[in-house]
């Protein structure tokens, strides 16, 4: 298996190029980073893409989307809750539904909370590309544009996520990769939500207003990202610029 990457420097977000072999298929995992580098990796393997298959809607995962259909002609391809979204889809797909290119089999796992229609892509029993749902260390938030909700995510990361095998590298949407078991034992959001560590519990300004800060944890670009509960009960994931608290 062939696997490139492009990765933005202004969002850290990443573009993927996975192949079967050289000379065969490929697909292209989002579109948000530069496409030079991807566009050089298809022409030296002498590859034929099939799909452009887009984990979410966001402008730093889709902006050069248009490029590579231009270019290689291939279909863009997201969840059809996403469709108005995305501003029209050449292909919907579905939770369980299966993409063949060549050799390769890719598996969509429907993820939401950071937006409705979030995939994830299981590539064999090898990778996973999971978008802006599961980081190195950190988790999606969950008031971006188009976003689901808390309980989406969480059970998206516990209930389909977790559940793959602890061995699979996961490729996320930003920065570097991990494994799904690494996650399992490291991440402190997941550590939290399994009761493996206690939370903080203390108040906060979260988004303008009176909350308590369960969870502040390093993100995957340098900053935080916290877990935070609203007076009325309301969980959420969100930036820890957006959260002031007496030791910030």
């Amino acid at each position: 298996m062939i696997v490139e990457r492009s990765t933005s420097r202004e969002w850290l977000s990443n573009s993927w190029l996975v192949a079967d072999r050289p000379g065969g298929h490929a697909v292209l995992i989002d579109a948000g980073a530069p496409p030079e580098p991807i566009l050089r990796a298809v022409r030296e393997n002498r590859l034929t893409v099939t799909h452009l298959l887009c984990t979410h809607h966001h402008v730093d995962h889709v902006v050069h989307a248009d490029v590579y259909r231009a270019r290689l002609s291939c279909p863009k391809c997201g969840h059809v809750a996403e469709r108005t979204e995305f501003g029209g889809l050449d292909v919907e797909i579905g939770d369980g539904d299966t993409i063949a290119s060549g050799g390769l089999t890719i598996r969509a796992l429907h993820v939401p909370g950071h937006t409705r229609g979030q995939l994830a892509f299981v590539v064999g029993d090898e990778r996973v590309f999971t978008g802006d749902t599961l980081f190195r260390g950190s988790v999606g938030g969950t008031r971006a544009p188009g976003h689901a909700g808390f309980e989406d995510l969480r059970r998206s990361i516990l209930e389909k996520l977790m559940r793959l095998s602890p061995a699979m590298t996961v490729h996320p949407g930003h920065a570097e990769d991990t494994t799904i078991g690494d996650e399992w034992e490291a991440n402190p959001f997941i550590r939290a939500w399994r009761g493996i560590d206690p939370v903080e519990d203390r108040p906060c300004l979260a988004l303008g207003r009176p909350a308590r800060l369960l969870l502040r944890a390093r993100d995957y670009d340098g900053g935080t990202k916290c877990w935070v509960r609203f007076a009325d009960g309301a969980l959420d994931i969100i930036a820890g610029s957006r959260v002031e608290s007496p030791s910030s």
